[in-house]
C-alpha cells in the first residue's frame, strides 16, 4: 500500500471533539478488512490511518503519533506490546533478462554468485544471506535498490507484498526457499493500552463482537439486559420463570394441542387439572 491509497483524512482531536484512533502502518501492510470492522462496531469513534516508511513506524508510535501499528518486527519489547499476526514469504527480486526469470522458485545455492543490493531499510534482516554484496555504496532506500535493480545491477531481497508494491515491466520475483520470512506484527505502547487499543486488538484476532473485552463490551451487555426485561436475569421480585415454577408449579405446553399443562401444584381451580385428564380412561366405542 502506498503512503496515498486508503488513508482517512485527519480529524481535529486537540479540542473538545471525538477522539480520533490512529492505526500506523509500513508499505506492503493491508489493514482493509480491520478498519473495516471498526468502522462497522465503533462508528462515533473516527479512525485514522498513518502511512510511513518501515524505519520511521517505531519511532512514530513511540512519539505518539498513532495509537498502534501493524509493522515489520523486531522491535523493542521494553516499551512495546506485540502480537505476530503472520510470516511473509521472502522473495527475490531481478531484471526480466536474468536467470531467475525461467525458475519457478530460487534457492539459497542460487544466490551464491549473485550481486545482492541491500538497502538501509533492509525488510528481509537475513544477516548471513548468501551472495556478493552490492559494492556500489550504501543504497538508502528500498525504493533505490529495486531502481538498481531494474537497472541490471544485482538483485534484491524484499518481502513478497513489498516486491508486489515495487512490481514494474522488466523485474520478475521467484521465491526463495529456506529464507527467513518477514513477521508483521500488532504493536502498542505497553504503558498507553486502553479500551480502544483492546478494542482494535479483538477485531485484530477476529474476536465477535459480543466476546469483545474492549469498550464496547459493558454497553452491549447492558443493551442485551434490557431487551429480556426485568425479572429474567435475577433471582428476587417474583417476575422470571422460577418464581412462576414456585408459585404455580411448572408448566409445560402440549406439543400436540399447543395448551399449557401443569404438572404440580394447587393453582388449578376453574379447569381440570392434568393429572385427572391423563389418568381417565378411555371410552369404548
Amino acid at each position: 500500500m502506498t503512503p496515498d491509497e486508503h488513508v482517512t483524512p485527519a480529524a481535529d482531536d486537540s479540542g473538545g471533539g471525538a477522539r480520533v484512533f490512529r492505526v500506523l502502518v509500513v508499505p506492503g501492510v493491508n489493514p482493509d478488512r480491520w478498519l473495516r470492522v471498526w468502522r462497522e462496531r465503533l462508528a462515533d469513534v473516527p479512525l485514522e490511518l498513518v502511512v510511513v516508511e518501515p524505519p520511521d513506524a517505531e519511532p512514530a508510535l513511540r512519539a505518539g503519533d498513532a495509537d498502534v501499528a501493524i509493522l515489520r518486527l523486531p522491535v523493542d519489547r521494553d516499551a512495546l506490546s506485540a502480537i505476530p499476526l503472520y510470516t511473509e514469504e521472502t522473495v527475490v527480486v531481478a531484471a526480466r533478462d536474468h536467470v531467475f526469470s525461467v525458475a519457478e522458485q530460487v534457492t539459497p545455492a542460487d544466490l551464491a554468485d549473485e550481486t545482492v543490493v541491500r538497502p538501509d531499510d533492509d525488510l528481509v534482516r537475513w544477516t548471513d544471506a548468501p551472495g556478493e554484496p552490492f559494492a556500489g555504496g550504501a543504497v538508502a532506500t528500498t525504493a533505490d535498490a529495486v531502481d538498481l535493480v531494474a537497472a541490471g545491477i544485482g538483485v534484491v531481497l524484499l518481502p513478497q507484498s513489498v516486491a508486489r508494491l515495487h512490481h514494474r515491466r522488466g523485474l520478475v520475483s521467484r521465491p526463495v526457499t529456506d529464507a527467513p520470512g518477514s513477521v508483521v506484527a500488532l504493536t502498542w505502547l505497553t504503558d498507553a493500552h486502553d479500551d480502544l487499543t483492546e478494542e482494535f486488538i479483538g477485531i485484530v484476532r477476529g474476536r465477535t463482537a459480543g466476546s469483545s473485552r474492549g469498550r464496547g463490551t459493558p454497553q452491549r451487555e447492558a443493551s442485551s439486559t434490557a431487551e429480556k426485561g426485568p425479572g429474567t436475569t435475577g433471582r428476587a421480585g417474583g417476575q422470571g420463570a422460577s418464581a412462576a415454577r414456585g408459585a404455580g408449579g411448572s408448566s409445560r405446553r402440549d406439543p400436540a394441542s399447543g395448551r399449557s399443562r401443569g404438572s404440580s401444584g394447587s393453582g388449578q381451580s376453574g379447569g381440570r387439572s392434568g393429572r385427572s385428564a391423563a389418568r381417565r380412561p378411555r371410552r369404548g366405542r
